[in-house]
């Protein structure tokens, strides 16, 4: 699976590809940031909520981001699909993810880059995605 780079302000490229969320009978298209550097996946709590899950109920933990500032998010088993290919994850939900400015979640280390052989190409602006299984 190929994606384009998602290009920002005319300058600034960034691998963000469109997902679907799903929680039971329920599902939402969002967007995410291929993040390599990011040890889980991280939605917004408004997606969540979209979806039908309490947010709250979830088990809750601590993560911190660039500059050592510290959030809390909350832990749910949920179901992504990309591209036609669904795999059941556990996901942290917090309010303002990536902040008002991108409106994206992150798609991490465990529960994206453990389903995936994923290849980074600047240059041609793609990312290109391999089932692992």
């Amino acid at each position: 699976m190929k994606f384009k780079y998602k290009r920002y302000n005319n300058k600034t490229l960034r691998p963000v590809i469109p997902i679907k969320l799903k929680n039971d009978n329920q599902e939402i298209g969002y967007e995410v940031l291929v993040d390599s550097g990011a040890d889980m996946c991280l939605f917004d709590a408004e997606i969540g909520e979209a979806i039908g899950i309490d947010i709250k109920k979830g088990l809750m933990r601590e993560v911190f981001g660039v500059g050592g500032k510290a959030s809390f998010y909350y832990l749910h088993k949920i179901k992504i699909e990309v591209s036609g290919w669904e795999y059941q994850i556990e996901a942290g939900f917090m309010p303002n993810v990536s902040g008002r400015i991108m409106q994206y979640g992150l798609v991490g280390q465990n529960g994206f880059f453990d389903n995936f052989i994923i290849k980074f190409d600047l240059l041609k602006e793609e990312i290109d995605l391999k089932n692992r299984f």
